[in-house]
C-alpha cells in the first residue's frame, strides 16, 4: 500500500508539471501571435489553449522572413522598417558628405578670405549637421576694432570721404608690417607688396590691410620704379582709399585717392644723400619731411614752423629679416591716444607729442608717405636671389 501510494503521488506530480509546461507554452504562443498575426483565431477552453496548425506555420515563417530582412538593414545602420528611400550611412555616403563640406569651406575662403575667416575648421565642422540633407551656410562674424582716439575736434569727419576712412585712421599709432615674399627671396621674382595694418591698442587683430596691384612684367623690368596702385582696406575687406604711384625716373610721387578723387600727394625732392618729401593736401602744402639719410630710419613730419605733426619710424626686425627679406615694419605715430582705450601693452607705448592732431585726410597722405618710403629706400634693388638694401642714391 505504501509503495502504491508513492507511485500514484509521483505520477500525479509529473502530470501537474506537464500541465504547467503546457500552459506556459500556450501563453507564450498566444503572446507572440498577437504581434505576428492579428487575424489569428485562438480558442481557449478551461486550462487548455488550442492553436491552428496554419497559424503556427505562419508564425514560424514570419520570424524567418524578419530575420532575412532585418539583418542587412542593421549592417547598413538603417532602421528595421525596410524603407529603402532613406540614405544609408555607409562609406560612400560619408565620403560624399565630406566632399560637400570641403567644397563649402573653399567657397567661404574665396568669399571672405583666410584671415576672414576667424573661425577654425574644427568649429566649422562642429556646426555642420549629418542629419540634414540641405546645406546650411554659416556667415563669419567679423568686427572692426574700435578707434583709439575720439572722433571730435580735428578728427571729426567733415566730408563723406573722411567719414569713410575714420574707422582706420582715427588712431594714435599704426603698425604697418610687410609680408615676406618667398619668390623674391629665393628666385628673385618680384611680387606684389602686401602689408598688414595693426592698431597698437588692439594688437590681437588687424584693423586693415594694404595690397599692391601692378603688372607682372613691369615689376620684373622696372623693379622699384614700376607704376602701381595699392588698395587700403579695413578689417572687413572694404576698400577705404587708394594710393597711386606712377612710373618715375629721378624723383617719385604718390597720390592718395578716395573713390577716384585725389585728396593729397607726396612729392620726393632730389638730394644726394638726404631724404626730403613734401606733403600736400589738395594744392596746399601742410608738412615736410627732412631726413639726414644714411642709417637714420626716423622720418618726422613737420609743419612750416618746424613743429612735429607726425612721425614714421622704420623698425629693426632682426639681422635675418633685414638682410634676406623685404619684410619691413613701420610705425606711424599720430599723437596721444585716449586713456580709456589704453590697456595691456599699449600702456608702455611711448606717445608722440604733436603740435596739433592731423585731420583724417592728412593722415591718409602720411600713410601714402610710408608706402613710398618702403619702395624708395627699403626694398631689394639687386634681386635675382642676391638681395641687398640700398641706403641712398
Amino acid at each position: 500500500m505504501l509503495c502504491l501510494s508513492k507511485r500514484s503521488g509521483s505520477s500525479l506530480l509529473l502530470r501537474s508539471t506537464s500541465h504547467l509546461r503546457g500552459d506556459a507554452r500556450a501563453a507564450l504562443s498566444s503572446c507572440s501571435s498577437s504581434f505576428s498575426d492579428p487575424d489569428r483565431v485562438v480558442v481557449t477552453s478551461g486550462n487548455r489553449t488550442l492553436h491552428s496548425r496554419a497559424g503556427n506555420d505562419l508564425l514560424r515563417g514570419s520570424f524567418r522572413d524578419q530575420e532575412r530582412v532585418l539583418s542587412p538593414n542593421f549592417r547598413c545602420f538603417s532602421d528595421a522598417s525596410g524603407d529603402n528611400t532613406r540614405p544609408h550611412l555607409d562609406r560612400n555616403f560619408l565620403a560624399q558628405l565630406w566632399v560637400s563640406d570641403m567644397k563649402r569651406l573653399k567657397e567661404r575662403e574665396k568669399r571672405y578670405g583666410k584671415a576672414s575667416t576667424k573661425q577654425r575648421e574644427g568649429d566649422y565642422y562642429e556646426q555642420s549637421s549629418l542629419a540634414q540633407s540641405d546645406e546650411t551656410h554659416y556667415e563669419p562674424t567679423l568686427q572692426q576694432p574700435p578707434v583709439s582716439q575720439s572722433m571730435s575736434g580735428p578728427l571729426k569727419p567733415k566730408t563723406s570721404d573722411e567719414a569713410k576712412i575714420a574707422t582706420l585712421l582715427a588712431r594714435s599709432n599704426l603698425l604697418i608690417t610687410r609680408d615676406i615674399e618667398w619668390a623674391n627671396l629665393v628666385l628673385g621674382f618680384e611680387q606684389e607688396n602686401r602689408y598688414a595694418v595693426v592698431d597698437v591698442c588692439y594688437p590681437e587683430a588687424p584693423v586693415g590691410s594694404i595690397r599692391e596691384q601692378s603688372h607682372v612684367i613691369m615689376r620684373q623690368l622696372l623693379r622699384t620704379r614700376r607704376p602701381f596702385v595699392a588698395s587700403i582696406t579695413d578689417a572687413l575687406g572694404n576698400e577705404l582709399f587708394r594710393v597711386r604711384r606712377p612710373f618715375w625716373w629721378i624723383t617719385s610721387s604718390i597720390y592718395a585717392e578716395i573713390d577716384g578723387e585725389e585728396i593729397g600727394v607726396v612729392h620726393r625732392r632730389w638730394h644726394l644723400w638726404r631724404r626730403i618729401y613734401d606733403l600736400y593736401l589738395g594744392n596746399e602744402q601742410f608738412a615736410v619731411v627732412e631726413n639726414p639719410g644714411f642709417w637714420n630710419w626716423t622720418f618726422t613730419v613737420k609743419d612750416a614752423d618746424g613743429e612735429v605733426l607726425a612721425q614714421v619710424d622704420r623698425d629693426w626686425r632682426g639681422f635675418g629679416f633685414e638682410i634676406l627679406t623685404d619684410a619691413g615694419q613701420y610705425v606711424i605715430r599720430f599723437g596721444k591716444s585716449d586713456d580709456a582705450f589704453k590697456s595691456g601693452p599699449a600702456k608702455m607705448v611711448e606717445e608722440l607729442n604733436v603740435k596739433r592732431p592731423l585731420t583724417l585726410s592728412e593722415r591718409a597722405v602720411v600713410v601714402a608717405l610710408a608706402i613710398s618710403l618702403d619702395n624708395d629706400y627699403f626694398s631689394r634693388h639687386g634681386g635675382w636671389g642676391i638681395p641687398f638694401m640700398a641706403v641712398g642714391e
